[in-house]
């Protein structure tokens, strides 16, 4: 049983190929069964594909092109790679498939609709979104939290490539680097982890949609996080931040005050409050009868003027 009902799948387009090739065939292979295997357990799977195989935005200044026409550029890239996948995922299975885009292109794929992508998902077609949200000036990370939320996923598995999650340091340059087995939305964008564009982690923390974020490279993994297994690394909300060892049996919290990782303790809130209740309102009687205050419209004000006279602000 998937815990998961209908999840959002979150591809780049540099998924699609390897060594700078535009596609790869074992790549694609590799995608197409991640993806079947979420929709053999029960999962409803929509895809959001980038376009960054094709052609990458970040390369308009360097071409002296229009940042409008570069995004318009990766568009048309994510709907080449939304038919690939469709003609890689029907070559393997009967499963109906459903590429939608956000611009016109009635020939080849259908036009975006929220309703009709719904239907085709309850019917238990895959559904691939290309085309982004249809505007320039916009990463494919914001279209796949607001498709997702639009289309009432349950939760969005970000791939990532070469790194089983969110790390402390570069754990390719840093041998002590230590994973996030879950991080708040909060620590996400304080930290300025570049792990999703910071709109897209902006609106995902006002809707409460839950982000893992995993290795791709590794096969079973989409299946193994639809199962419940703690894969990479998860945020979403009530997520504490969390550290695990290189053997993943250690876990800490971090200290915001002097940034040492301490053992998480398990203690509520209410718990304390209840216990020290009486303390705290003890104290603060005392605090406020050895003040020299006065109050005037709520606000408290210290007397200069000593007790029983009037300060000159009065």
């Amino acid at each position: 049983m998937t815990r998961y009902k209908r999840l959002m799948i979150k591809l780049s387009g540099a998924a699609m190929g390897s060594g700078g090739g535009i596609f790869d065939k074992d790549a694609i292979e590799h995608i197409v069964a991640e993806v079947v295997s979420a929709v053999d357990i029960g999962a409803q799977v929509v895809i959001t594909v980038g376009g960054g195989n094709i052609f990458r935005g970040n390369i308009a200044e360097t071409w002296n092109i229009e940042r409008a026409e570069a995004d318009n550029m990766g568009m048309l890239g994510t709907v080449i790679n939304g038919v690939m996948l469709r003609a890689a995922i029907n070559a393997r299975t009967d499963t109906d498939v459903r590429v939608m885009t956000a611009i016109q292109i009635n020939q080849i794929a259908e036009p975006y609709i929220r309703l009709r992508a719904a239907r085709h998902l309850e019917k238990g077609s895959i559904v691939i979104l290309v085309g982004g949200i249809g505007q320039p000036y916009v990463t494919t990370d914001y279209p796949s939290v607001q498709r997702a939320l639009e289309l009432q996923c349950d939760a969005i598995l970000a791939a990532k490539h070469g790194v089983d999650g969110v790390y402390t340091a570069d754990p390719k340059k840093h041998t002590d680097a230590k994973r996030y087995r879950s991080l708040s939305y909060d620590d996400v964008i304080s930290q300025d982890l570049r792990v999703m564009d910071q709109s897209a982690m902006l609106l995902a923390r006002d809707h409460h949609l839950p982000i893992h974020l995993f290795n791709f490279d590794k096969p079973g993994c989409i299946k193994a996080i639809c199962l419940g297994d703690d894969v990479g690394t998860y945020v979403g909300p009530g997520a504490a931040l969390e550290l695990v060892n290189n053997s993943g049996n250690e876990k800490y919290t971090s200290s915001k005050e002097n940034n040492v990782k301490q053992p998480k303790l398990d203690i509520s809130e209410n718990k304390i409050q209840h216990k020290h209740k009486d303390l705290i309102r003890s104290k603060f009687k005392t605090y406020l009868s050895n003040r020299k205050t006065k109050y005037k419209y709520g606000v408290v004000k210290e007397s200069k003027s000593g007790p029983g006279k009037k300060s000159q602000s009065e």
